[in-house]
């Protein structure tokens, strides 16, 4: 039996829309809108991807729940994204979008029982990472900086108002300012907090990257945006309190410069890791408070 249009159509908005941790189908609209506005070929990388990683869960039997939620939508709509960047829409890179949207839906699936079952980390983006980095090696690019479209830029107020809306559209490789404005609409419609916090993030890491030396047309491109405003994003998601999300900030822009010195793509890694350090951190603090004796 196939999966009714309009079940697939919710489950590819709600994938999409969770690149950003959200599950809202005007998100997931407005999300496609940026990217198709910026790019047609890479909406349509996108659409691909979410296509392929959606339909393999149906096949495989996992959750509607899950499926209808996005969860295995977003890694592969990612890796459609970074797939037809690196090689537009030729026929080969077609073939990878589908095999790789494919491939991250039982590793996602894999990741998904663990969290739930043993409560461990949540794998977030790291099924795309994964896979990114073996496209880009399989590609023989995995040296080179593939976000890296860095057009002049000149610092001013225009110019850093631009390079925050950039880091917002660097998660999904999109250098431009109007796919920005359109994403943070995007989460807006979403959650108001989500966008804020989000906004933080690409503020300060691309402000700390201006106090670090570097070049003004790299850091309002937004590349040192995108992983502190995700890690940003997520945090304030689970914890009431600003430290969490603030710390995530600071982890993600310490993360970034790790994968700059070791000169790897950090794709969306250093968020994972700064999420990561932050909920171990999190989870060590609360068995400490419950060891105390009363």
């Amino acid at each position: 039996m196939r999966p009714h249009f309009s079940y697939l159509l919710r489950s590819m908005l709600n994938g999409i829309s969770q690149v950003f941790l959200q599950r809202h189908l005007g998100c997931g609209l407005l999300v496609l809108v940026a990217i198709g506005l910026h790019d047609l070929a890479l909406l349509a990388g996108t659409v691909l991807g979410l296509l392929s990683g959606t339909f393999t869960a149906w096949r495989l039997g996992y959750p509607r729940d899950d499926i209808e939620t996005g969860l295995y939508g977003y890694n592969a709509s990612l890796l459609g994204l970074l797939i037809t960047l690196m090689l537009g829409l030729a026929p080969l890179a077609c073939l990878l979008t589908i095999l790789s949207g494919a491939i991250s839906t039982p590793v996602q699936h894999h990741l998904l029982r663990r969290m739930r079952e043993r409560r461990s980390l949540p794998g977030f983006t790291l099924p795309f990472v994964l896979l990114g980095w073996l496209a880009m090696g399989v590609c023989g690019v995995l040296e080179a900086v593939v976000e890296a479209r860095v057009p002049e830029h000149q610092l001013d107020g225009w110019g850093a108002l631009g390079g925050i809306l950039k880091g917002l559209g660097q998660v999904l490789f999109l250098p431009d300012p109007l796919a920005g404005l359109f994403l943070l609409a995007a989460l807006l419609s979403a959650d108001r907090n989500a966008a804020v916090w989000t906004l933080c993030g690409s503020a300060v890491g691309i402000f700390v990257a201006l106090l670090a030396g570097a070049s003004d047309p790299s850091a309002l491109a937004g590349l040192a945006g995108y992983n502190p405003a995700l890690a940003a994003l997520a945090l304030s998601q689970v914890h009431r309190s600003a430290l969490a999300p603030a710390l995530g900030i600071g982890l993600a822009i310490i993360f970034r410069l790790c994968f700059d010195q070791l000169g790897l793509p950090p794709l969306t890694m250093p968020f994972i890791l700064a999420c990561w350090a932050v909920t171990l951190g999190t989870r060590q603090y609360q068995r400490q408070g419950e060891w105390q004796p009363s």
